[in-house]
C-alpha cells in the first residue's frame, strides 16, 4: 500500500484573504509574533501496491489539472510510508503501538 500526498498552496504572488483572516484571529487570541499565514489544501491518496514511474507521472498530471488550479496554485507531491496494522500480525517488532506485538496473535 502506498499513500501519495498532494499539497496545494496559493502561489506566493496571489493574495490569501483566508490566511490573512486566520492571522488576525491568532493575534486576537493572544498568539503574538505570527508574521504570515497561508491556507492550502492537502490530498491523501491511498493506493494498492507501489508507485512506479508511470503512476507517478499520471498522479502529477492529475494534480496539475484536477487537484489544483495552475493559474493561481502550486502543488507538491510526495509519497508517505504507510504501515498497515493488518500486515503486522506475524512480526516480532515488539513495538507498543503494534496491532499484534511480538506476533502474539499468531
Amino acid at each position: 500500500m502506498a499513500r501519495v500526498v498532494v499539497d496545494v498552496m496559493l502561489k506566493p504572488e496571489i493574495l490569501d484573504p483566508q490566511g490573512k483572516a486566520v492571522m488576525g484571529a491568532l493575534d486576537r487570541l493572544g498568539l503574538t509574533g505570527v508574521t504570515s499565514v497561508r491556507q492550502g489544501k492537502r490530498f491523501e491518496i491511498e493506493l494498492d501496491g507501489d508507485v512506479d514511474d508511470e503512476l507517478a507521472e499520471r498522479l502529477d498530471e492529475l494534480a496539475g489539472s484536477l487537484l489544483s488550479n495552475p493559474v493561481i496554485e502550486d502543488y507538491e507531491i510526495f509519497e508517505e510510508i504507510v504501515e498497515d496494522a493488518d500486515d503486522c500480525g506475524d512480526c516480532d517488532c515488539g513495538d507498543e503501538g503494534c496491532a499484534d506485538p511480538a506476533g502474539a496473535g499468531s
